[in-house]
Parts: C-alpha cells; sequence; structure tokens
C-alpha cells in the first residue's frame, strides 16, 4: 500500500427506504492497493452499500469519494476508476466471450488495438482456451466468473469490487479466482472491495475487514486483530439447556476470560485451553447439562462474527 491515499472514502453514509433505515452514518476508508473485505448477515445493509458505493445507488445524505473523486458530484469520472462484478452477473449468454470482452472494450472507449492487446493480456486470467469463441451459455460456473472478472478489469480499473465473487464455484475455480484476485493486487496494485460469505476466503485474502451489523459498520481491522480480539483459543460447547446460570459458573472458571450462549451454543474464550477444557466439561456436567458436542480450536474470523452479529456466516 502506497502512504495514505485513499482509493475509496464514505463519509456518514445514511441511506433509509420510505420509513426504512438500511445504512446509518456509515464511514470507512480503504487504502490504496488494499484488499478490504466487507462483511454482513443478510438484511444488514451489506448490498447497499455496496450499490451506493458502485454509483448504481443515491445516498439519502452523506459522502463517497474514489480515487478522490466525489460520486454524487462526477458519477461519470468515478465510473471511469473502477471496475465491478456483481454476485449476479449480466452476461448476454448469446455472445461469445471474445465479444463480450471486446464490447466491455468500446464502452470504456478503447481503441481497436488497445482491445486486441487487452484480450491478449487477459488470456492467463481467462482460462478457458477454444470456449472464448463459443457461445456463454456452453460454459461453466467457472468459467462464466471467470469470464465476468476479466470484463470488469478490461479498462483496468484502479478499484475492483467483487461482490461474492466465488459463491457456487467448485473448490478449484474458486481457487484460480483466488489467485487471480492476488496478482490483480500484488502485481497491478488494484485496490480491492470484496464481499464473501467465505470466511477463509476473507482471512486469506484481505487486509483488513469490516463487518456491517444493522445498517452500521461495527467493528474493522486486519483478520489477526479481529480474531485476536475474541482470544486465541476457543472452547466450543452444544447443548440444548444450556442457561444463565449455568453461563455464570463457566464465566468464573479459572483460565476462562470470556464466555457467552447463542441458542445451542456456549463459547468459552480462554488462553489455557487444554487446562481449562477439562474443568468446563466438569461444571457442565455438575450442572446437569447434557453435553452434545465439546470442541477445542483456535479463533476464526466466524468467531468475531457470531460476537458482532449473534449469527454465524458459515450456517447461513
Amino acid at each position: 500500500m502506497s502512504g495514505d491515499i485513499l482509493a475509496i472514502q464514505a463519509i456518514n453514509l445514511y441511506k433509509s427506504f420510505k420509513d426504512k433505515v438500511a445504512v446509518s452514518n456509515l464511514s470507512l476508508k480503504v487504502k490504496q492497493g488494499e484488499v478490504y473485505s466487507f462483511l454482513g448477515p443478510n438484511g444488514a445493509g451489506k448490498s447497499t452499500t455496496i450499490k451506493m458505493l458502485v454509483t448504481l445507488l443515491d445516498p439519502t445524505s452523506g459522502e463517497i469519494y474514489i480515487q478522490g473523486v466525489n460520486t454524487q458530484q462526477n458519477s461519470m469520472q468515478a465510473r471511469l476508476t473502477i471496475g465491478v462484478a456483481m454476485q449476479d452477473s449480466s452476461l448476454d449468454e448469446s455472445q461469445t466471450g471474445e465479444e463480450f470482452l471486446i464490447l466491455q472494450g468500446k464502452l470504456y472507449g478503447l481503441t481497436d488495438k488497445k482491445i486486441k492487446a487487452r484480450l491478449i493480456e487477459l488470456q492467463g486470467l481467462i482460462d478457458i482456451g477454444d470456449a472464448m469463441y463459443k457461445q456463454i451459455k456452453t460454459y461453466s460456473g467457472g468459467m462464466k466468473r471467470r469470464l465476468d472478472l476479466a470484463g470488469s478489469i478490461f479498462h483496468k480499473p484502479s478499484v475492483l469490487f467483487l461482490d461474492e465473487p466465488t459463491t457456487g464455484l467448485d473448490p478449484i475455480s474458486r481457487a484460480k479466482v483466488w489467485d487471480e484476485v492476488r496478482r490483480l493486487n500484488q502485481e497491478l496494485g488494484t485496490t480491492i472491495f470484496l464481499t464473501t460469505q467465505y470466511l477463509e476466503e476473507a482471512d486469506s485474502l484481505a487486509d483488513r475487514v469490516g463487518i456491517i451489523n444493522q445498517g452500521k459498520l461495527s467493528i474493522e481491522g486486519t483478520p489477526t486483530d479481529l480474531k485476536n480480539s475474541i482470544g486465541e483459543d476457543l472452547i466450543i460447547v452444544k447443548a440444548e439447556n444450556l442457561t444463565t446460570k449455568v453461563l455464570e459458573s463457566v464465566k468464573r472458571l479459572e483460565g476462562v476470560t470470556k464466555a457467552d450462549i447463542y441458542g445451542n451454543e456456549l463459547t468459552i474464550s480462554t488462553t489455557t485451553s487444554a487446562k481449562t477444557i477439562g474443568k468446563v466439561a466438569i461444571e457442565l456436567s455438575n450442572s446437569n447439562i447434557n453435553i452434545d458436542n465439546l470442541t477445542m480450536r483456535n479463533t476464526t474470523l466466524d468467531d468475531v462474527f457470531l460476537e458482532v452479529t449473534g449469527n454465524r456466516l458459515s450456517s447461513k
């Protein structure tokens, strides 16, 4: 990342639909060359925020700057600097892959010479061989995703918005998209704003992660810092008859730094999990708790998501 240049800046974004508030005074900053992952449960305001950032939706109030350009005052100039690959791609399946990419180039005013050169440059990214000259309706889901990604960067945008780019893809196709996202960022310096439903994707790719809940940015930081805010080790207990009384007794155990109940799951943070897990099992047994499952593991981003939103993203 270079200096303090901001590729994306949102200031006090507010969006309401009639009497429903979708986004409430949300502010964020994404530096040039950064990969920023934006997470949130359904209905939290994530999609509304993204649509405002890419100029598809006007905010009720607040300001948005892309590469220093105010998007409300000069949306066309801002659009020339960004690439967008939404979850629901707008591919015309009657076109060939080549026709689709040529059209993208022409829409951005590229000359025929530059379009031809760009097609050659993107061959490695597209990775669909002779299918480039076949109709898109014959493509697999992974091929369509890679073609859509190629279309979003055809004009060499400095900021790329990717909305769940690997949803529905098989593991091999997902890995290829991950590799291309890393290459775009590391080799070309492209700033990437990424939403995903795969927490390991955010953990692997993002420099920073932001979690939106009920229209507000609840927490943000590096994946490591966010996980450390929960604790290095977790003990997870699944049981049907968890109570507040049991929770308080577990919190008093030596080695327990934090404990919470979410439905039928008791999450316990500890710095000495190997020593503490036995104490937890004994305490629950003495409290007549029928344990369905008791595990010990390292903290994940999904645990951060659970603490912030009350739900696990991985269970959706």
